[in-house]
Parts: structure tokens; sequence; C-alpha cells
């Protein structure tokens, strides 16, 4: 449903530009989806600025949709090299506009957003633990028609005895505006050092409608029952199934780096999200 690492002080540091580097200088691995557009425009962009792998290259060039962006920043987060995407596929709103000249200019002129993900500790019904990283959000869903039944608890501090629901999802201030913002939850300023907890269609309390809670907070679930409603746990697409508890807290030392044109900042695009008829 839904459809990167150097230290910063705060999870969305200050944009920058990468005038640093000289255009002609610049060594770009282009990534594809697999759509038949997104790989004709990549044999044409490797023709015109050569090819390069990830590992040796200045930046990454992501040719796809939001989907494939989200799949980049996983596969290459541990490279520590931004990563600047144009839009091939269906949704865009992590992407550049298409324009197959003028790249290295763009380049150029880009604005970085540093983004900071959530790390998501599982425990499961076999007593295995599983960790993974979220850009967006983790989600947690029933897996039967059974309603799942949860405990909420900030930083060791039980918040909700029990919470009945069809799920619970934690967003990003990046992810707010996608699987978040379906479910009825508030979009957050790129820069508010906040997370967005929104319940999936709530039966008890019916009246709450989630909460949003500082960046630094550390947010456990418990599953109440979870034999009998059983709930799975899923950080962007990696999906823990039969969850007994799950921990998530933003990450303290690893960010992504994303590259836009300055007249498609992602802030920008954010504000203009809650305009949005």
């Amino acid at each position: 449903m839904t459809p990167c690492c150097n230290v910063v002080p705060e999870a969305l540091a200050p944009r920058r530009n990468m005038r640093h580097a000289e255009p002609m200088n610049r060594r770009i691995a282009f990534v594809a989806s697999r759509s038949e557009e997104a790989q004709s425009a990549l044999v044409a962009m490797q023709a015109a600025h050569g090819e390069h792998t990830p590992a040796d290259a200045d930046v990454i060039v992501a040719l796809g949709g939001d989907g494939f962006m989200l799949q980049t920043l996983h596969k290459y987060r541990e490279r520590a090299k931004p990563v600047f995407g144009m839009k091939l596929g269906s949704i865009g709103f992590l992407m550049n506009a298409w324009r197959p000249d003028g790249l290295l200019a763009r380049l150029d002129r880009a604005e970085e957003t540093l983004l900071r993900p959530l790390e998501m500790s599982v425990v499961s019904d076999s007593g295995s633990t599983i960790e993974a990283v979220a850009f967006n959000e983790v989600s947690l869903l029933r897996q039967t028609k059974q309603a799942a039944h949860m405990r909420i608890l900030l930083n060791g501090t039980e918040k909700m005895s029990e919470l009945i629901c069809d799920g619970l999802l934690l967003a990003t201030p990046a992810g707010s505006t996608a699987y978040n913002l379906s479910a009825f939850g508030p979009i957050l300023p790129l820069d508010s050092r906040l997370l967005a907890m929104t319940p999936i269609s709530p039966f008890r309390p019916r009246r709450w409608r989630g909460a949003i809670l500082p960046a630094h907070v550390e947010v456990k679930l418990e599953i109440l029952d979870h034999y009998k409603r059983p709930v799975s746990a899923t950080a962007d697409a990696n999906e823990v199934r039969d969850v007994v508890e799950v921990t998530i807290r933003e990450s303290r030392d690893r960010t992504v780096t994303l590259l836009f044109d300055p007249e498609h900042k992602l802030e920008d695009r954010i504000i203009n999200e809650q305009f949005m008829l």
C-alpha cells in the first residue's frame, strides 16, 4: 500500500545544492524500473552520460515511480549516495519531472533533502526478532476477519490499554502524504521532527483519530490475543507476519539524501498537498 547515509544532528537537515561538483566530472549510475518506458529511458541516458555502478558513482539517478524510488533507497542506502529521481511511473511524489536533456545542469542546481527513516524491530510468534527500516511508514494490519487488539506504549509508558482496529501506522513527514493520508492522517511539514500515528478503521475507542508524536519518541505496540487475532507489520514493503510486539524508533545514525529541482522541492509538494481537493 505504499506505493540513504550521513549522520546529521537533525532528522531533516537544511537543503544544500550540489554546486561543489563539476557537472562534466560527475559519475552517474542509472537505475530503472522494469516498465518498458523506464527501460528505454535507461538505455538512452546511459548512452548520453556513460554507465557507472552505484558503488563507483557520485549520484544515482532513478527512473520510475515512487515505488521504485523506495526500492532504490532501500537497496543502496548503505552506499551513502544522493538519489535524483525522474518520474516514469504512475506516481511520482518523490520524483522530479522526466526530461532527457539538461541532466548535468539539473544535478548542478539540485537541492538536497535529508530524511531519517524509521527503524522497526518485530518479535514474531515464533520468538524470532526481525528488523527493517521504513522511509514512508510502518503499518500494522489484521491478517484475518478478526479485528486487531493492541496496546500502545510511548517510551515505556502505557498510553492506550486496548485499541481495537483494522490496523495502525506510524508515518514520517515524507510518508505522511502516502498511506497515512489515505487513512485520514495528518500531513506533516518536512522539517517538523514529528511522526503521525494514525489508526485504520478504529472501532474502540471510536472517537480516537490518532496522535502527532515527537520524532524522538520510542513507540511500542503489543498485540493482544495474537494467536486468535494475528497481525502483520510492514516497514514500507518489508512485511513480517504473526507479530507479538513491534518497537519503532527514528533512526539515530542513518539518513537518505534525495535531490530535487529547485522548482519541485519536496517541502513545497507536502505543503501543496494540503490544499488539494
